[in-house]
């Protein structure tokens, strides 16, 4: 879901901040920048959340954030400004970096080690939606416009924000120290 959305967004954006928020092709880029500045600082955040919140709690930030991030977006629609489409962009990087962070150790720390190697091509597969949300881009904002494209991308990370809460994972509590063959969570 997440991959979808996001490539959802990033397929129309250079013509939506051009068109509809009137930036320069260097504001652009700077909005776009916002994104790498958000994961890195996500990343660098990422241990010391991890040792304050449960995994669960954790591993819903991601989530949570890309689709405040994708309303931000939207609201650009109503108020344009290259600050704004910045703002959802560094919430794009920084929670769901966060979010991969702590789902990767989720999934090293449950996977046998004979296993990793397969999990994480499975995980692997996750990108190949990437190509599918740019072409929804193209498709939706050939047909209805930009901001067809921003509603639908906030549809995207809403369903991925549900099927995060529907699951059994947000009641996940802390991580357990303990060797990788008895990889319980507390």
């Amino acid at each position: 879901m997440f991959n979808s959305a996001l490539f959802l967004i990033m397929a129309m954006y250079a013509p939506y901040a051009i068109h509809h928020l009137l930036l320069s092709a260097a504001e652009v880029g700077l909005t776009l920048s916002a994104f790498g500045a958000g994961m890195v600082i996500g990343a660098l955040t990422a241990p010391r959340i991890m040792n304050r919140l449960p995994l669960g709690t954790v591993i819903a930030i991601g989530p949570v954030s890309g689709f405040a991030a994708a309303l931000v977006m939207v609201l650009t629609v109503y108020l344009p400004s290259g600050w704004l489409a910045g703002l959802s962009f560094f919430l794009m990087g920084a929670g769901p970096i966060v979010w991969v962070v702590s789902t990767t150790t989720l999934r090293q720390t449950v996977t046998p080690d004979h296993l990793l190697g397969r999990v994480s091509a499975i995980n692997a597969l996750a990108y190949g939606a990437r190509p599918i949300g740019a072409g929804l881009g193209a498709i939706v904002g050939g047909l209805w416009g930009a901001e067809a494209c921003l509603i639908l991308a906030a549809a995207g990370f809403l369903a991925q924000v549900a099927i995060i809460f529907l699951s059994p994972v947000v009641q996940l509590g802390k991580q357990s120290r303990r060797f990788k063959g008895n990889a319980s969570l507390a």
